[in-house]
């Protein structure tokens, strides 16, 4: 009876490892291609819910959420109308899921998959969210009626992918977040708030939530309605909006004019203020931001389900109700 082959075991084991490290990269695909497809979503942290009584909604993580506030705030920071915004945030679901992401087909990177061989810009550009959201809306602002064209068809012309359709099933998505981050809708955005072990943003407090407001918004967008210390008013270029101390925390204020004045994106001061205090709470696990009060009505850290509620004297610590001002309470 001839021997067993001394090599026959290791082939074995050879055959059992490479099926093992098959069936992993099975689960890593299969786990990527439900983030591309669904945009990530689920029941983490955050969701949006539609202005009308048609129950529509959106469910995302903290990270998406901070991705498409900054989105959205460039957007209309350039004078882009809220279906521009709409396109990009469909646009950003389908490439990577809402994620500024460090890989991709070829060389794509980052939150639209834009490709520096292709004249999107160097890595580090594209991998700044606020970088890659301003070129996408360059050339978005290019094609022709855009506004009017299907969005998988407007979305398709920027980014010519191999599935020009794939667009077109993140649209309702994608129009409750731009109603939402644009201020179209009031009160229509809540996040839990809780600070996670990994957080997107390394600093906390009123000094981050002041830059992080000039890096969605720009300078100028944050400052052109004045800002005040301690009801002193300061003149531009010195950094807004301002910073007080309160009972609760530390308070940053962000002035809204009130009354019907439109900005370059053809917005009311009342759309202006939403997409300000739908900013915060998108932030609020980022930056640690506890409460969030505008119009009348505050935001609290606590669960998705919690609502906007109507703002007392104590909760805001003695501060007017009125629409002047948006007010973002930071634990630290």
């Amino acid at each position: 009876m001839p021997e067993p082959s001394p090599t026959r075991p290791k082939r074995y084991r050879r055959l059992l490892r490479f099926m093992s490290g098959l069936l992993i990269l099975c689960g890593v695909a299969a786990y990527l291609v439900v983030q591309y497809v669904t945009g990530g979503g689920g029941t983490e942290g955050c969701k949006v819910v539609s202005g009308r009584s048609d129950g529509a909604s959106y469910q995302f993580t903290p990270e998406q959420a901070v991705n498409a506030a900054t989105i959205a705030a460039v957007g209309t920071g350039r004078g882009m109308p809220e279906r521009a915004v709409a396109i990009a945030l469909a646009t950003s679901i389908q490439e990577s899921g809402l994620l500024n992401i460090k890989h991709g087909d070829r060389d794509s990177l980052g939150l639209f998959q834009q490709r520096p061989s292709q004249g999107w810009g160097t890595k580090a550009q594209i991998l700044d969210p606020a970088y890659a959201a301003g070129i996408f809306y360059a050339h978005l602002a290019k094609v022709p009626d855009y506004q009017t064209l299907p969005l998988t068809v407007a979305a398709q012309r920027v980014q010519r992918s191999g599935y020009p359709e794939a667009y077109a099933k993140h649209e309702e998505d994608a129009t409750l977040l731009a109603a939402a981050l644009t201020g179209q809708a009031a009160a229509t955005l809540t996040c839990d708030g809780r600070p996670a072990a990994t957080t997107v943003a390394t600093a906390v407090g009123p000094d981050a939530v002041r830059t992080a407001l000039v890096r969605d918004f720009g300078r100028d967008a944050v400052e052109e309605a004045g800002a005040e210390v301690s009801g002193v008013p300061v003149k531009a270029p010195t950094p807004t909006p301002s910073v007080t101390a309160t009972a609760h925390g530390r308070t940053v204020t962000v002035p809204v004019p009130e009354g019907k004045k439109t900005d370059k994106a053809g917005r009311t001061e009342s759309e202006r203020g939403w997409q300000l205090a739908h900013w915060a709470v998108a932030n609020s696990t980022a930056l640690h931001i506890q409460r969030v009060s505008y119009a009348g009505r505050e935001w609290a850290a606590g669960s998705t389900d919690s609502q906007w509620q109507a703002t007392s004297s104590q909760s805001t610590g003695g501060a007017e109700k009125s629409a002047g001002s948006v007010r973002i309470v930071t634990g630290q």
